[in-house]
């Protein structure tokens, strides 16, 4: 090889090693797309679109929305886990994807740990304890008393099978030591709507999609699966307080890439992520839907995730849940 051939060969080499580092710094340059494995207009929806509007300003480009619902969310992230890692596809994932999953079904199209890349966390929301307001119980003490001398002839609604709704219900009855017949709908709208109109008794409820019935009374809250008392319903209890210690029960969502996403693309999205919590819109719709920002690093999201799924397995295997 003669000399310019060589000095040729060695700059080819330079430049394709440089290429990701520079195309890193540079990002983004073009469309970003946002997957979402639930249909548009669903909770998740809302609050990914919000977000993409405050982040499209700080990031300089536009991010659409790629609804794929279906499979328990498996059909989105397995697009995103076999995505190019060049972080021009992300996405919306929730306890399903995170925590869940992997132990409701015998085999996934990917590996939550291992196939994606962690972004950072988007905020988490309570769900609680609610009951038609015509249900003989006023509260929860008479609650369960009622379902304890009742067993087997109460009924509770949640949006599916596998949901945090059901899942909560589910721990619920383990440490209360009660049973309580399962009534799966497709999505959190009919399961309400039954609720408060009497077909079915109570149910877990997350604060994103009930708030406003909550604070209607349209149906009354029991207790609430939070660390502490909601500022949006002060006067409700938490379960610890009520008698049911350890049963802290919340959806959360976070921002997702594929694996192999270069450190610096991690750092600027999660940078736009926890600015985008400080703008009025965004701030605004976590409010509405009784949302905790939880601004932070990929790390922490990460452990959140992990410490989650941790959580629920052994209550997820004592079910004997499966989705397949």
């Amino acid at each position: 090889m003669d000399r310019r051939t060589l000095l040729s060969a060695l700059a080819a080499t330079a430049t394709a090693g440089m290429a990701p580092w520079a195309r890193a710094q540079d990002y983004p340059t073009q469309i970003i797309k946002w997957v979402v494995p639930y249909p548009a207009g669903g909770g998740t929806d809302v609050i990914a679109r919000t977000l993409a509007e405050a982040m499209r300003q700080t990031l300089g480009q536009q991010i659409v929305i790629d609804n794929r619902p279906g499979a328990s969310t498996n059909i989105g992230a397995e697009i995103v886990a076999k995505s190019k890692p060049d972080g021009y596809t992300i996405m919306s994932a929730d306890n399903a994807v995170l925590a869940f999953n992997e132990h409701l079904f015998n085999k996934l199209p990917f590996n939550p740990e291992k196939d994606f890349t962690y972004i950072g966390a988007i905020g988490k929301f309570p769900l609680a304890l609610v009951v038609n307001p015509d249900f003989p119980a006023k509260d929860f003490k008479a609650f369960l008393a009622y379902v304890k001398a009742n067993p087997g002839k109460v009924n509770y609604a949640s949006p599916g099978n596998g949901s945090p709704h059901h899942l909560a219900m589910e721990m619920f009855k383990n440490r209360t030591g009660t049973f309580i017949t399962h009534i799966p709908y497709r999505g959190a709208a009919p399961a309400m709507a039954d609720v408060m109109g009497g077909q079915v008794p109570c149910m877990f409820l997350d604060l994103a999609s009930g708030l406003s019935i909550m604070q209607g009374k349209k149906v009354r809250v029991l207790a609430i699966g939070s660390g502490a008392r909601s500022k949006l319903l002060p006067d409700v209890p938490t379960l610890a307080e009520v008698g049911v210690p350890n049963s802290e029960v919340f959806a959360f969502q976070g921002l997702l890439g594929p694996a192999g996403l270069p450190p610096a693309v991690v750092n600027r999205l999660n940078a736009d992520l926890n600015k985008s919590f400080s703008t009025p819109a965004v701030q605004k719709r976590f409010i509405d839907f009784g949302m905790e920002a939880m601004p932070g690093t990929p790390q922490q999201f990460a452990a959140l995730s992990r410490a989650e799924s941790n959580r629920w397995g052994p209550i997820i295997k004592a079910t004997g849940i499966k989705l397949d």
